[in-house]
């Protein structure tokens, strides 16, 4: 790495003082400034097919490296192909970076039909950031780029915009740039924390919900549903928060009906880090609930919507989750839930009630879980058998299973888990996608097949959007614009360079993905539904 800088902007020194290590991004004539001092700040540069690529990339590699994903975009049409995902990453409360250039300062809002003009382009991506600013002078890059890590670092995650005005990016500047101190995540108020614990001291029947924002406080989850006796049901993005084996944890169907009766009847309820969201539940109302809720979440909007929690915590999930294991009472053995089959019992009855396609998936899933390591990751898009497997793929830690649940966007899978392994080279990968959501971004199969990338792509082929295709058939309206003609996808792989395998039992299955983990390059596994079963 040079310690030298180049002319222009310093920018990417900047990003390098606040941890950034990879971009990703496709150059263009609108950023070349840009791009002039990343190599010599030492910042690996992912180059994408399309801008939505380096979005859900970007998106990825949050999600495992737990540092904010950084694009570097042109203006105009880069920020539009880009909304979609990060409106995802702000719906998930992913901390993603988005710089892009802008016309110049002479320019802005005058409506000369510059290249790529937009006439308020802050405006596009503001509905879905933390903020969207423009940098007026070259001081305000550093000044933004300071708020932005400070929102990362303190408060509900949010994809940050950046725009830099084309003169501003050709300023020599910032030689005096380095990163700031950051913000701590606030701590719980100890007068809460009373409360809370007495409530849980005295419950009988305690219920963990433990959501995407208390991921990182997984051992002291565990800890607590030991000590209390309490069920822990993690939500979508909480998947893996205690192992699916544990006896105290119910597997991720709170959406299903005999999960939901089973929380009503809970006498205290602890909600962490979870919006309790539409994908979720699938409620038209709120969960309903019989007990007392305890609700600890960062963002105070959510403490103080839809629901009345007796005690209300507006704090990190891991700072709140040590202080209560200090304040609360430890239950004789067998208490609560611990040692009863009330939780054997749920997971038995949501089993038994599996659609004959759903057991054909979890044939599947279960294969993909005997071949996938421990440590192994899947990413997947909206299909079904995904939407089956948020609920039944076994997980026993957290980050190791990935689904676009709030924004529900086709097309995250494969560009996010490039992202994924590209954060954590040393994780087995895999990727879930329908034959559908496939054709949003497969042209991310060139990058993949650029880096290197040992990838399991599981390409669910049933010929349709099924999904959609059912719902129309239940409300009795004709099947229109689900049955799609399909491009041969075994030629379209190859065409980029990735290996192809067609498994037709679960046991080839299991191979092909278990040779895809440890190849030197991307593997197209296409499963068709008809073959399994």
């Amino acid at each position: 790495m040079s310690s030298k800088k180049s002319a222009g902007t310093n920018l990417p020194y900047l990003l390098r003082d606040y941890g950034c290590d990879t971009v990703f991004g496709m150059p263009g004539v609108h950023t070349l400034e840009a791009y002039r001092g990343l190599n010599d700040a030492g910042i690996r540069h992912i180059g994408v097919r399309h801008e939505q690529g380096a979005g859900f990339m970007a998106d990825g590699y949050a999600r495992v490296s737990g540092k904010p994903g950084v694009c570097l975009l042109i203006s105009g049409p880069g920020i539009t192909n880009a909304s979609t995902p990060i409106g995802q990453a702000y719906s998930d409360s992913q901390p993603m970076l988005v710089i892009s250039s802008v016309a110049a300062v002479r320019d802005l809002n005058m409506g000369r039909g510059r290249l790529h003009e937009i006439s308020d382009q802050a405006r596009v991506s503001e509905p879905l950031t933390g903020f969207s600013a423009v940098a007026l002078t070259s001081d305000q890059i550093q000044e933004h780029v300071a708020r932005a890590f400070a929102l990362f670092a303190s408060q509900r995650p949010r994809p940050v915009h950046i725009a830099i005005p084309l003169d501003i990016l050709e300023v020599k500047d910032g030689d005096d740039w380095k990163a700031r101190a950051m913000p701590s995540v606030p701590a719980p108020a100890p007068e809460a924390i009373k409360k809370a614990a007495a409530l849980l001291d005295a419950a009988e029947r305690p219920v963990l919900l433990c959501g995407g924002g208390s991921i990182g406080a997984s051992v002291q989850i565990r800890k607590l549903a030991e000590r209390i006796g309490a069920a822990v049901i993690p939500t979508i993005a909480g998947k893996g928060i205690i192992p699916d084996d544990h006896p105290l944890a119910v597997e991720a169907t709170l959406e299903r009906p005999a999960t939901q009766k089973f929380v009503e009847q809970a006498d205290v309820v602890l909600a962490i880090g979870t919006e309790l969201a539409e994908p979720d539940l699938w409620l038209e109302k709120a969960l309903t609930l019989l007990g007392k809720m305890i609700r600890v979440d960062l963002d105070p909007q959510v403490l103080s919507r839809d629901y009345d929690p007796a005690v209300a915590i507006c704090a990190d999930a891991s700072l709140t989750l040590d202080a209560l294991l200090e304040a609360v009472k430890e239950k004789p053995k067998g208490a609560g839930f611990a040692g009863a089959s009330a939780i054997a019992d749920l997971r038995k009855t949501e089993r038994d009630t599996l659609s004959p396609l759903e057991k054909k998936h979890v044939a599947v899933l279960d294969g993909l879980r005997r071949a996938m390591p421990a440590n192994g990751m899947v990413f997947t898009d909206m299909t079904q058998i995904a939407y089956t497997g948020y609920c039944y793929y076994r997980c026993n830690d957290p980050k190791t299973w990935f689904f676009p649940a709030g924004y529900g966007t086709l097309g995250y899978a494969l560009p996010a888990a490039i992202g994924g392994k590209l954060a954590a080279p040393d994780r087995p990968t895999a990727v879930l996608v329908g034959d559908g959501g496939f054709q949003f971004t497969l042209q991310e199969l060139g990058t993949a097949v650029e880096q290197k990338l040992p990838l399991a792509i599981i390409l669910w082929n049933n010929n349709s959007l099924a999904q959609i295709r059912d719902g129309m058939t239940a409300r009795n309206i004709p099947t229109i614009g689900v049955n799609q003609h399909n491009p041969v996808f075994a030629d379209l792989a190859r065409a980029y360079g990735a290996k192809v395998a067609q498994p037709k039992t679960i046991e080839d299955f299991e191979a092909a993905v278990s040779k895809a983990l440890s190849d030197d390059g991307p593997t197209v596994i296409e499963v068709f539904e008809k073959d399994i079963g």
